[in-house]
């Protein structure tokens, strides 16, 4: 009993749990490495043919410009009357203009950014139906924005320099530039098209950092994009130990929950102000959980007020306790592009776990994620000593792993300057505890012994002396012996 009390006291207090770091620091640090940039690239030959005026109907058109001066509706000056020939043509394009000979081609390249996320330790990834496919109409368009706008202007100019003389002030060469921009879109070709998916990975090293590079990926499986059941599955060849995040229920969460998106938004990646290290990091937004929605097509769909922005689509949802309860598609945007807060849908998790079991794929977690989170636990309750090891373990697993070397930093500097809390191995309190009771016992018998060495008082002459022991104290009056003494030194003590 003695010993048992001595190594309760001698035992330090249990460190901190971490309790005091915010729920979205844990879980970002939890689930930032799992989740990836994505990319979709198609390339190919945009094809534009020349444009000729359908002389009957500029004929018309010039009557009805005269009619208007004569009847004082326009102005006479030379600029009024083309204004008014360009609106009346930038209305109608095609009943003014034909396309003709010679064709004019580009070489062009599009693509677009999105958020996926690991499932599986060897390479399966889940994203938005959207994030891997555009429409024929998306296409055009987008190709005609980026690889149009040299014969845009070209046109525009050449349109310009027939009225001869006339000098176009800006507003009247964006007017004219439009014309084009509907004629030339309208009537591109897209020939040699060619797609492909990858991954924005970081190299073996570890660190999301400029020796990041894309990786391909297999597209899977494809639903259909929002509204409808907007989830891709991608594989991406050759992987083992990836980190993953761990699949919830629908049930996990309800109205007023608070729920946390993770992604890439678009105005961090398509702005060239960012290093290509922030580009890559994930950025993790909350906000609660509104309402459970549902498409006419009857695919059931989480209004949340967390924000998110082009780019965030194919993210993960998590709930509190660090699960995925669903994956971001869609936000409303203004009349002007721009997202409109507090507005996000989510996939709920019910219909990623149904297209993955299609494809008989099973999430699990990685090697990596476990010793990854074990070592976070002891991270953040300050037990660096015990955090550095897992850390250690975890960079061998998956060298690329890009948040591991960082820990590994922080956690040697913590150590150096003498903020670990790490606590002592129970071994260790047991042979001090051990120790502590040899000296005390080795201490109370030592005193036994000096105490009974001293002199007892002299027996009468031809008489033996009293026994030493077990009797009553020389000289003490009915007092107790030392037997008593021992015993109330010892309930001392507890």
């Amino acid at each position: 009993m003695a010993a048992l009390a001595l190594l309760v006291v001698a035992a330090p207090a249990s460190a901190d749990t971490g309790d005091e770091v915010p729920v979205g620091t844990r879980l970002a640090a939890r689930t930032h490495p799992a989740v990836q940039l994505t990319s979709i690239t198609y390339s190919g030959e945009v094809v534009v043919p020349s444009s000729q005026a359908k002389q009957a109907a500029w004929d018309q058109l010039t009557n009805e410009a005269t009619q208007a001066v004569l009847a004082g509706k326009i102005p006479s000056d030379e600029r009024s009357i083309a204004k008014f020939f360009f609106q009346r043509v930038a209305a109608d394009v095609d009943r003014y203009l034909q396309p003709v000979g010679p064709e004019r081609t580009v070489k062009a390249q599009v693509g677009g950014m999105c958020t996926g996320w690991w499932v599986t330790p060897d390479g399966y990834m889940v994203t938005g139906a959207h994030c891997v496919e555009m429409s024929n109409e998306e296409l055009s368009q987008t190709f005609a924005q980026q690889a149009l706008e040299k014969f845009n202007k070209q046109d525009a100019k050449e349109m310009i320099n027939a009225l001869r003389n006339f000098e176009a002030d800006k507003e009247m060469l964006e007017l004219v530039q439009q014309i084009y921009v509907t004629f030339n879109s309208t009537h591109l070709e897209i020939r040699g098209l060619q797609k492909s998916l990858s991954v924005l990975q970081s190299l073996p090293g570890g660190g999301v950092d400029k020796t990041a590079k894309e990786v391909p990926a297999e597209l899977v499986s494809v639903g259909e994009s929002y509204p409808g059941k907007d989830f891709a599955l991608l594989k991406v060849n050759g992987q083992q130990n990836l980190p993953t995040v761990p699949l919830g229920d629908d049930a996990d969460v309800q109205t007023g929950d608070t729920l946390y998106i993770s992604g890439f938004p678009g105005l961090v990646t398509n702005t060239p102000w960012f290093s290509l290290e922030s580009k890559l990091d994930p950025a993790l937004t909350e906000g609660p959980y509104n309402a459970k929605r549902s498409t006419q097509e009857g695919v059931p769909y989480i209004q949340t007020q967390a924000p998110s922005y082009h780019g965030n689509s194919g993210g993960p949802v998590f709930s509190r306790a660090g699960k995925v309860v669903g994956m971001l598609i869609a936000g409303t945007v203004s009349e002007n592009g721009e997202a409109s807060e507090n507005e996000s849908f989510v996939l709920p998790v019910s219909i990623i776990k149904e297209k993955l079991n299609e494809k008989n794929v099973k999430p699990s977690a990685s090697l990596t994620t476990t010793k990854y989170n074990e070592a976070l636990d002891d991270f953040f309750q300050r037990h660096y000593k015990d955090a550095l090891p897992k850390f250690r373990e975890v960079q061998a697993l998956f060298p690329g792993h890009p948040y591991v070397a960082k820990y590994i930093t922080d956690s040697q500097q913590a150590i150096s300057s003498g903020k670990d809390e790490t606590p002592q191995p129970m071994w260790l309190w047991i042979a001090i505890g051990a120790g502590v009771l040899i000296v005390v016992g080795g201490g109370l018998l030592l005193l036994v012994l000096m105490r009974r060495r001293k002199k007892t008082p002299s027996s009468p002459q031809g008489q033996s002396p009293s026994p030493a022991y077990g009797g009553p104290y020389p000289g003490v009056n009915g007092g107790g012996g030392y037997p008593a003494q021992v015993g109330a030194a010892m309930t001392g003590s507890r």
